[in-house]
């Protein structure tokens, strides 16, 4: 028997009142209320029967739904006590979702997905966007792609290949794998409606673990958080909170053939490996 779609609005809006859930900001919960952009969005993520998939937040079950349509194994980590009872109600058609209950930045990931590739998936609450994708990226785990809406303006920053909107984010993507932004999502697809657009972004992690070949994760990290210390400042101000006095710093850069005054944001992770590699020359 057909499931009634919850990326809907009155569908939402029913399951709302009937378990007497008002949508929390703290959390900073916006459910899809659009079929087609949830569809558009498992489609882009290319998830599969028998694929296993992560979700994180999957608050009443919108983008769950579509992704246990497609005979993946999904399994959602929600923080919010109070959804649990309404996914086994709006997710009870489908024997291929699992639902644990807690904070995924503090679950054990390797216990609930084990040693076998899989993928995220998610609507990503606004105010924790960064602790999670970088918990994701730092932890070793078999994932094979991250695909998740985020602030339109954080999707910019993730993938930006250039410019004053690169950070030490998106640095860390670019260690890891290979950041796409994929399309937008208007606000207006969302209840509540944000006050911003979404982006779509995929995050596909490199199979040679090409970066981390060449430099250790703790050293490369080291100078590029240092780099990014203060965005109003040039590289060798920056890099001269390590405790490396300014001569130093800027004879090093002399040697790399980066000028003092360069901005962190204009630099290649090329140049920053090269960077770490000649500042931990004794």
């Amino acid at each position: 028997m057909k499931q009634p779609t919850i990326a809907n609005k009155k569908v939402t809006r029913y399951i709302l009142q009937r378990f007497g859930i008002h949508m929390s900001k703290r959390l900073g919960q916006n459910f899809l209320i659009d079929a087609n952009i949830v569809q558009g969005i498992v489609d882009a993520a290319n998830v599969q029967e028998n694929d296993r998939v992560l979700e994180i937040g999957p608050g009443i079950g919108t983008l769950t739904q579509a992704l246990a349509e497609t005979g993946a194994e999904v399994t959602c980590v929600e923080l919010d006590k109070r959804l649990p009872e309404v996914l086994a109600h709006t997710l009870d058609a489908y024997d291929n979702v699992r639902v644990i209950q807690g904070d995924i930045l503090k679950v054990n990931i390797p216990e609930i997905m084990g040693d076998k590739p899989f993928k995220v998936v998610a609507n990503l609450p606004y105010y924790i966007t960064t602790p999670i994708i970088m918990a994701l990226l730092e932890k070793h785990l078999p994932i094979t792609d991250i695909v998740v809406m985020v602030q339109k303006e954080v999707a910019e920053r993730i993938c930006a290949k250039k410019g004053k909107e690169r950070s030490v984010l998106t640095l860390a993507v670019e260690y890891y794998g290979t950041g796409e932004y994929l399309f937008t999502i208007p606000k207006e697809f969302f209840n509540p409606v944000p006050k911003i657009d979404s982006g779509f972004i995929s995050i596909k992690f490199y199979n040679d673990r090409r970066y981390e070949k060449l430099i250790p994760e703790n050293i490369f990290f080291k100078y590029v958080k240092a780099a990014f210390s203060n965005k109003r400042k040039n590289i060798a101000n920056n890099l001269s909170t390590l405790g490396i006095s300014k001569d130093e710093v800027k004879k090093k850069l002399e040697i790399l053939g980066i000028s003092p005054n360069e901005r962190a944001e204009n630099l290649k992770i090329e140049q920053f490996i090269k960077l770490a590699e000649c500042f931990e020359e004794n």
